[in-house]
């Protein structure tokens, strides 16, 4: 499953949590970093409108499908994918990365909601190595020399895994410059996940998330900013629609 923007693709590659597992081990094994982006409705918005985004993205060595219409377009691309939220991915790539003795960061969001999100992984992820913590100033510049020093930071520690909960377009751009510049580390893109997890902010109910209605549970809590950004990307989904049944009367390569 791919999205096309003037002529420059972005594909789902990774189309299972089976599949996620499998290379991010394999990557761990061999000391090989890796950038992971998790694609929603909201990115898809973003990736038209920012050349400089588009361009992130298409560094990330790992895209899974983060959101529902991402999993439903592609059964009607016929190119099925998984769910695999960003949020979701937290838990699992932890325990991966004890598994292998591989050193944990957390990048992003704040002191408190770090140090709570810390705490929480150690309780649930037994060996655990989180290594460094770092909140980064706000506003934060993914190209400026702050964050060259985490770049170069998390170089020196010999860390193999990065969670970084900056929020759309920033993580994304990190971890592109990450794969330059510290090339041994696997950084994972969350957004909020390190919030969720901390308890600084609240996540949708189950029952809520398996009825698909997350994205409204989530504009009604915060209205004022998400409100504008869901109608967005209701905006494109007919496009989006529309190209999905495209492929999926193309012959399967």
């Amino acid at each position: 499953m791919y999205f096309e923007f003037d002529g420059r693709r972005v594909a789902v590659n990774i189309p299972d949590r089976s599949g996620l597992e499998t290379e991010i081990r394999a990557r761990f094994a061999a000391g090989h970093g890796f950038a992971l982006a998790t694609i929603n409705l909201d990115h898809i918005v973003k990736l038209a409108a920012d050349p400089r985004f588009l361009a992130a993205y298409q560094a990330q060595d790992l895209v899974v499908a983060d959101g529902r219409p991402i999993v439903w377009m592609s059964r009607l691309a016929r190119r099925p994918v998984e769910l695999m939220p960003g949020s979701d991915m937290v838990l699992p790539l932890c325990r991966l990365a004890a598994e292998s003795g591989a050193k944990v960061a957390l990048v992003g969001s704040t002191e408190a909601a770090l140090h709570d999100a810390e705490a929480a992984l150690i309780a649930a992820v037994p060996g655990l190595d989180i290594a460094w913590c770092q909140a980064p100033s706000a506003p934060f510049d993914p190209e400026g020399a702050e964050a060259d020093q985490i770049l170069h930071r998390l170089a020196e520690t010999g860390v193999q895994l990065c969670f970084l909960a900056l929020g759309a377009p920033r993580q994304e751009q990190l971890a592109s410059r990450g794969r330059r510049m510290a090339p041994g580390v696997g950084f994972a893109s969350v957004g909020a996940g390190l919030d969720f997890l901390g308890g600084h902010q609240k996540r949708a109910p189950a029952w809520v998330r398996s009825i698909a209605m997350e994205w409204l549970w989530r504009a009604l809590s915060n209205p004022v900013r998400l409100l504008p950004r869901y109608g967005k990307c209701l905006a494109i989904l007919p496009r989006q629609v529309l190209h999905a049944a495209s492929l999926g009367r193309q012959e399967r390569p």
